[in-house]
């Protein structure tokens, strides 16, 4: 593929990004409501492997969806992955749903090798119970009792920080189960 179209190809993915993330899509995801029970999600890994939230259970949980052509994803992924890695111990762990086609699972690939937690495609961006997945980044975090205490969905700043990770999971690590 020339280089121009390439750049085209990924400019438009960026601008799709960016304008499915100005419109807010709530569809199933009105449904999500913090402190209730989080939906029910597997992630099925690039190695083969299946994580579902319940297996999870008894752990603080962070639901990230991202794709490879979102920037601010790109921007996200490292400071989680550093996040994850300092606090796996401390019972965290991170679930990373790609919203890649699989004809580009070589870049998603590159991307994961890079991240302290399992990743895998998505495939189907309507997920039952945290709606059609479109606004990039979105997470969500779940405690050890399997409740929803964060809805990315109502976050001002999609993309997480160090600070917002230590105001939010942080306090939920610290406690005891």
């Amino acid at each position: 593929m020339p280089i121009l179209h390439r750049v085209t190809l990924n400019l438009c993915k960026a601008m799709a990004c960016l304008a499915l993330s100005v419109i807010a899509q709530v569809a199933s995801a009105n449904e999500l409501e913090v402190g209730r029970m989080a939906p029910p999600i597997t992630l099925h890994t690039l190695d083969g492997k299946q994580i579902s939230l319940q297996d999870l259970r008894g752990k603080v949980v962070i639901v990230t969806f991202w794709a490879t052509w979102c920037v601010p994803c790109r921007d996200e992924l490292p400071v989680l992955s550093r996040y994850a890695q300092a606090h796996a111990g401390d019972g965290l762990a991170v679930l990373g749903f790609s919203l890649d086609s699989p004809d580009d699972i070589e870049q998603v690939r590159a991307v994961a090798r890079s991240l302290s937690f399992p990743v895998g495609l998505l495939g189907d961006p309507h997920v039952p119970g945290y709606g059609r997945i479109w606004h990039l980044p979105v997470s969500f975090t779940i405690d050890r009792d399997g409740r929803l205490v964060d809805n990315g969905w109502k976050d001002r700043e999609p993309a997480w920080t160090s600070q917002q990770l230590e105001q939010i999971v942080t306090p939920l690590l610290d406690r005891a189960h």
